[in-house]
């Protein structure tokens, strides 16, 4: 992002949220929208069979993935985190990564549990088995992949303070403010 302060004519240079930032802000979002569908009657059929928890729960989000209103509660506090950690790099990978591992172990819970059994309590279907695969693998992806690429652009000399990004002749780091012109320093005038 560049910006031109008003009263100088200097610019800023600020880089904007790292992909890995944008992408559990992203997932959250999408946990939010999710567990927001889940009380909407019409987007979750059979709405009027919905009890807070267990198996005897016939709703279902989009006519297929089995929902409770503990289900939709679950998707609402992953969305609030995804959101909420998705401020700063490190904590937007650990919620990308240990969310995925969560969602692998909901996958794993799901297969083993008998689905007219108590011990299904969220409740899981089929269908809930696995899309909570495919979201762990692809949480898991995400947290590693898009963390990857801030660290690697900074390792190789092209992050924010690198003299590489910089057009030829500048002297100055990337971001500070140069007065219009082109006045130079003392180091400069050698």
């Amino acid at each position: 992002m560049t910006r031109t302060s008003g009263s100088t004519g200097s610019t800023i240079t600020r880089p904007g949220k790292p992909p890995v930032c944008k992408a559990a802000m992203g997932v959250g979002a999408l946990f939010l929208l999710v567990g927001i569908l889940g009380f909407i009657p019409g987007i979750t059929t059979n709405y009027d069979t919905m009890q807070f928890a267990g198996h005897d729960s016939n709703a279902k989000l989009f006519g297929l993935f089995q929902v409770s209103v503990l289900h939709n509660i679950v998707h609402l506090l992953f969305g609030v985190l995804g959101l909420t950690l998705g401020r700063s790099p490190g904590t937007a990978k650990a919620f990308l990564v240990w969310g995925g591992a969560a969602y692998l172990l909901f996958w794993i819970y799901g297969l083993l549990v008998n689905k007219n059994h108590e011990a299904n309590f969220v409740p899981f279907n089929r269908a809930d088995d696995w899309l909570h695969f495919f979201l762990g693998l692809g949480m898991i992806a995400l947290g590693l992949l898009t963390a990857r690429k801030v660290k690697s652009r900074s390792a190789v000399g092209g992050g924010a303070h690198s003299r590489g990004d910089l057009p030829p002749g500048s002297t100055a780091p990337r971001g500070r403010q140069e007065p219009r012109g082109g006045a130079r320093g003392p180091r400069d005038m050698r």
